[in-house]
């Protein structure tokens, strides 16, 4: 299917199709997921079905950031479906260690919560269930921290679910992009769950729909496995890419794609 939708990304853009413009450059940003204060990877965001790369977060973080990573990507596993963070204390070590910024996510529910995270060196926040149930917070955050507030977008079969994948909603991508948007949200991460952790390919058509339908900076994620991938998801214009388990699989090297993709 790669090859087919890349030669239709090649071949079409002049005949009706409204594709992104193509990224000067997109930034990889390896990503740390934490569950019970270690590095995990799930399979399509089924707490049963997780694999432990790492006991030390912060090992592995220092790691990516040896290897050239311009940004780390971390997610309180356990907060996502806690509605608290709960691996606050391994996520202040991180922020402390690298000299790289951070964004996170999971649990992150409240003023109180961001302006902590930001006091201790994350750069940037991510909110995902508040974006559903509190677009107050949302709009309050953006007012406060401006381009420090990501929302994250997280669907399955179109539509998003929230409570870390556990809770689905009638919504879909686009439509709660647009009332983010409004609310002044100035970047989003948008996952494919069903994607997510499985070494497939990307949503290249949700991905394409949504950096199409709000015109602001989208950071893909979800079944990034390869550098081609990376390719088409700089043609598609995306701002930035999360890599999970294919770094960690070695299916993708992180210095190489580092090296080229953005040649």
């Amino acid at each position: 299917m790669q090859q087919h939708f890349y030669g239709m990304i090649m071949t079409t853009k002049n005949r009706g199709f409204s594709y992104g413009k193509e990224s000067a450059t997109i930034e990889i940003i390896p990503a740390i997921d934490i569950r019970k204060g270690k590095c995990v990877r799930l399979y399509q965001g089924d707490y049963d079905q997780e694999t432990v790369f790492y006991n030390d977060p912060v090992e592995v973080a220092l790691e990516w950031q040896s290897m050239g990573a311009p940004r780390l990507h971390i997610v309180d596993l356990d907060g996502a479906v806690a509605g608290r963070l709960c691996n606050l204390d391994i996520i202040n070590e991180i922020a402390s260690a690298l000299l790289i910024p951070t964004q996170v996510g999971g649990g992150i529910r409240d003023l109180e919560t961001i302006e902590q995270l930001l006091k201790t060196g994350v750069d940037r926040v991510i909110l995902g269930t508040s974006a559903v149930e509190d677009p107050t917070l949302v709009q309050e955050a953006c007012q406060s921290f401006s381009e420090s507030i990501i929302v994250c977008i997280d669907t399955r079969k179109g539509n998003v679910e929230i409570h870390g994948w556990l809770q689905k909603t009638a919504l879909s991508a686009t439509e709660l992009a647009r009332s983010m948007a409004e609310l002044g949200v100035k970047r989003f991460i948008h996952t494919d769950i069903s994607r997510d952790g499985t070494l497939t390919e990307p949503n290249f058509s949700a991905i394409n729909e949504m950096v199409n339908a709000v015109k602001i900076p989208i950071i893909a994620a979800g079944g990034i496995s390869s550098l081609n991938h990376l390719r088409m998801l700089k043609q598609l214009g995306v701002e930035g890419a999360i890599i999970g388990k294919a770094l960690y699989t070695r299916d993708i090297n992180l210095k190489q794609a580092l090296n080229t993709i953005n040649q």
